[in-house]
């Protein structure tokens, strides 16, 4: 059997769907996986054993104007092998446009379940989630009722090898995230490297863009012996994050990588919550703001009352917090 996958963003998004990858390559054995993403995040789904051929598009891009000579390559890749399935994992009109293009019958989320409704229009074969539920187990639903195969009541499989630990405790802080709401102040990221110090835990920051790097330089300038490393890409961040022994993340992409590799991990949550889209597996620890507006889920904040830190609801996640469950992951 040939399957095509189609999950094009975000990197959260994609890693919380290689458990219902790894699902089906053991209630299907054999089944050939292939998978539509966008170019920026290829390397993740060719992270899993189970995914055959990993082919790349550049919607971002075709945004901003019209690539035709690309556009048409990318059809005629996508159109050079008949599948028996594809499935619309995004459950976004501009996936079930992709889907349509392909030669295979498409399955995907039903009208209410989908994320914009109107996508369900295009699939031939519908499952239903409910919104209620974790976003990989809506996932893993959606891959069993497609392929007909019976829920797994495992944990979920990620698919990714274990990397080994480092021999020194390592501390690595994934500061950036794509929302400013999300951002942990950076004076807590000094003080909680600060702690690490002096716990003699070696505290690192990575960054990806001019951005990231000059906050992780701040953060590095008000906690001397803070190690700043690069990571331009995800190969790198994976090697990055596979070398600590614990993290502490936003709530970001990077942090459900480091779920992912099983690396435990201490994740905080300001204008968003856990349930739907946390990180999950062993050794993950949640920490959530208390705060009137807390989760807005909002990119910006629109708090103006009186605060301490920016966004105001990072107040009530202190970096003594943040620490005491550092310290417990690392035993």
């Amino acid at each position: 059997m040939r399957l095509l996958v189609i999950k094009t963003s975000s990197l959260g998004d994609i890693l919380n769907t290689l458990p219902a990858v790894s699902d089906a390559a053991r209630a299907r054995p054999g089944i050939e996986i292939d998978w539509v993403v966008e170019e920026a995040f290829a390397a993740a789904p060719a992270w899993h054993p189970a995914v055959s051929e990993v082919i790349p598009v550049n919607l971002r891009r075709w945004r901003r104007g019209f690539q035709l000579a690309e556009m048409g390559r990318f059809i005629g890749r996508l159109r050079a092998r008949r599948y028996d399935l594809v499935i619309d994992a995004q459950g976004l009109v501009k996936s079930a446009l992709l889907a349509l293009l392909t030669r295979g019958p498409v399955s995907g989320f039903d009208y209410p379940s989908a994320r914009e409704s109107v996508a369900s229009l295009a699939y031939r074969r519908h499952a239903t989630a409910s919104w209620e539920i974790h976003a990989i187990d809506r996932q893993r639903r959606l891959f069993a009722q497609a392929l007909g195969y019976p829920l797994p009541e495992a944990p979920p499989d990620f698919g990714l090898p274990p990397p080994a630990r480092p021999a020194r405790p390592r501390l690595l802080l994934l500061h950036g995230t794509t929302w400013e709401t999300k951002r942990w102040p950076e004076s807590h990221w000094i003080e909680l490297a600060r702690r690490a110090n002096a716990a003699g835990v070696e505290p690192v920051l990575r960054w990806h863009g001019e951005q990231e790097r000059a906050e992780a330089e701040r953060i590095a300038a008000g906690a001397p012996g803070t190690h700043v490393l690069p990571a331009p890409d995800l190969e790198t961040l994976r090697r990055v994050i596979g070398e600590a022994s614990v993290v502490a993340a936003n709530d970001s992409g990077p942090a459900h990588l480091a779920a992912a590799l099983g690396i435990p991990s201490v994740t905080l949550y300001g204008a968003t919550r856990p349930e739907h889209n946390g990180t999950v597996g062993p050794g993950q620890v949640h920490l959530a703001a208390v705060f009137p507006c807390s989760p807005c889920r909002s990119r910006v904040c629109t708090y103006r009352g009186p605060s301490v830190v920016t966004p105001a609801c990072y107040g009530s996640l202190p970096p003594e917090m943040v620490w005491h469950e550092i310290e417990k992951l690392i035993g």
